[in-house]
């Protein structure tokens, strides 16, 4: 992993805190070199053949991949050994620790022997192109299928708008058809009621001319004239009557009344 010094080389950083500019990364001491560290790192015994890599290529390295060290957290220990049944790397002290039972244990450097030219390094690729053709198709799946309820959301709009329309027109019509109606009704009975009015009228008056021709019969006529007359006033008055009570009877005043 990269020392706290970043790109600066971590030897000479560690070594008196001098901050001289990293050009490689060494991936089994896992430390930033500079020009001078890494002449010293090649012609070293010790690290002569350890692979290293520019600082640029180092930090295109996915960010999970710069936590991923060779040496045991736990023990501080290089992994030289690899646990089939657990599935991990292991140092001489995990052995001890933790892996006294298992029996298939192989060198490191044997699981990773071409481990990027194998079988399994294809077989991801394919996997994680598939995977990705797979999100993709239904992303544009879903995208269309978002656009489609758009749409139908907008055509149902418009529907419900135009329903809206048809129903405020015959509502409308409807409306101005009953206040035709009324109004013709209402003429009608108003005709009715002004005919009926006059014939009232007219009868009220034929009455009160009776009245004032009755008191003049009364003072003035004699007892032929008051016979006849009285047997005249009584047939008008019987017909008045009949009338009364025909219009009572009837449907003029809504229906009889009593």
């Amino acid at each position: 992993m990269a020392s706290s010094g970043g790109d600066n080389c971590t030897l000479c950083y560690d070594d008196d805190g001098t901050s001289t500019e990293a050009v490689t990364w060494c991936t089994e001491c896992e430390v930033l070199l500079c020009t001078g560290c890494e002449k010293h790192h090649t012609k070293s015994k010790a690290s002569k053949d350890h692979k290293t890599m520019s600082t640029k290529d180092y930090h295109n390295l996915p960010k999970f991949m710069l936590e991923i060290s060779s040496q045991c957290r736990d023990h501080k220990k290089k992994f030289e050994l690899y646990c089939s049944f657990h599935a991990c790397p292991c140092c001489v002290q995990c052995i001890t620790d933790k892996h006294k039972k298992c029996q298939d244990l192989k060198p490191l450097s044997d699981i990773l022997k071409q481990v990027k030219s194998s079988a399994s390094v294809q077989l991801f690729e394919k996997d994680l192109k598939n995977v990705k053709e797979n999100l993709e198709e239904i992303i544009k799946y879903l995208n269309s299928r978002m656009n489609t309820n758009n749409s139908q959301k907008t055509k149902a709009a418009e529907q419900i708008r135009s329903m809206r329309k048809s129903i405020d027109d015959f509502l409308n019509k409807l409306e101005q058809k009953i206040l035709d109606d009324l109004e013709s009704k209402h003429s009608q009975l108003k005709s009715k009621m002004n005919t009926l009015l006059q014939q009232l009228k007219t009868q009220a008056n034929q009455i009160s001319q009776l009245q004032s021709e009755f008191s003049k019969m009364t003072q003035y006529a004699t007892e032929l004239q008051m016979y006849v007359g009285l047997r005249e006033i009584e047939k008008t008055t019987s017909e008045a009557a009949k009338y009364i009570d025909e219009l009572k009877s009837g449907d003029n005043f809504g229906g009889k009344r009593t």
